[in-house]
């Protein structure tokens, strides 16, 4: 099979966003991804499996590459989230989020809260409309700020705190995108040891295996379509990521590993998608001892 780095549409939500408030000379979506933390485990959170480690979050994730990068950034929650945003506008861009996506009624068969994060760059506000671009395929669009208040309230996402901007965005150093990711390694080999998986989470194999009985044994529609709109797609391009970075600093190794789980969760889609969840749990079964096997490569020199 060719080894060819993916290239095309995807959630990258926060990543994207995050690009786009940093301008020209920001790197490249792949490296942020990574350097995030994202692609380094699984967890089951609930009903819910994610294919970035157990205890991370975007919040978590946003930090830490704004930190690898020399960048730095004002957070702010809570308040009067319309009136900070105005103010914070008159300088520039600002990322916001978590939002639930469900309320962003611009996006064809939003009703309602669903559940589902999101990260949006807002670029104008007015007495009723805020305008963002949103990397779900969205420039420009324009909200009522009813709706966009109600999805930064942000009640039914599971991390994070209400009204959650990021702004006044500072470059300290100038870090090269390889030596981000180097520096990323150790972070890497933390989530997958499993050290921060908090109670109630399983992580990594886990996670894989405790999936793979629950999909073997009749996935729900749930589940099935949390997997097949989100969770596979994203998981697989960050692991398709993770494997093409690593690889630029040497990690040949775990590089590989990183593709062959890259390849494990991509080839879930289509029995998802079909109803052969017997292929889907022997896939998960597949994955389960690579999360170990990533964590040893990753910390041989």
């Amino acid at each position: 099979m060719f080894d060819l780095p993916y290239r095309g549409s995807g959630p990258y939500c926060y990543t994207n966003s995050l690009i786009m408030v940093l301008g020209p000379g920001a790197p490249e979506p792949a490296v942020v991804e990574v350097v995030t933390g994202s692609p380094f485990g699984m967890q089951l959170n609930g009903s819910l499996p994610f294919f970035d480690p157990a205890g991370w979050d975007p919040e978590v994730g946003l930090d830490d590459a704004l930190a690898a990068f020399g960048w730095t950034a004002d957070t702010t929650s809570g308040g009067d989230g319309v009136a900070r945003l105005a103010a914070r506008l008159a300088d520039g861009p600002v990322l916001v989020g978590p939002v639930e996506m469900g309320h962003l009624r611009y996006q064809p068969g939003s009703t309602g809260p669903i559940g589902a994060d999101h990260y949006l760059v807002a670029l104008a506000v007015d007495d009723d409309h805020v305008t963002v671009h949103d990397p779900q395929g969205y420039p420009y669009a324009r909200l009522p700020l009813t709706d966009f208040t109600t999805a930064w309230r942000a009640d039914t996402v599971d991390y994070g705190r209400p009204f959650t901007m990021r702004a006044d965005f500072v470059r300290r150093e100038h870090v090269d995108p390889d030596d981000a990711i180097a520096a990323t390694i150790p972070r890497a080999i933390a989530w997958l040891s499993g050290t921060r998986v908090p109670p109630g989470v399983l992580g990594n194999g886990d996670a894989a295996l405790a999936l793979a009985e629950r999909i073997g044994s009749g996935c729900d529609d749930s589940l099935r379509e949390h997997l097949i709109h989100f969770a596979v797609r994203v998981g697989a391009r960050r692991l398709a990521d993770a494997a093409a970075c690593l690889r630029r600093v040497g990690h040949d190794a775990a590089a590989a590993v990183a593709g062959e789980q890259a390849r494990l969760i991509g080839a879930l889609q289509y029995p998802l998608v079909t109803g052969d969840d017997t292929t889907a749990a022997h896939a998960l079964r597949a994955l389960a001892p690579t999360y170990e096997e990533l964590r040893a490569a990753l910390e041989r020199p």
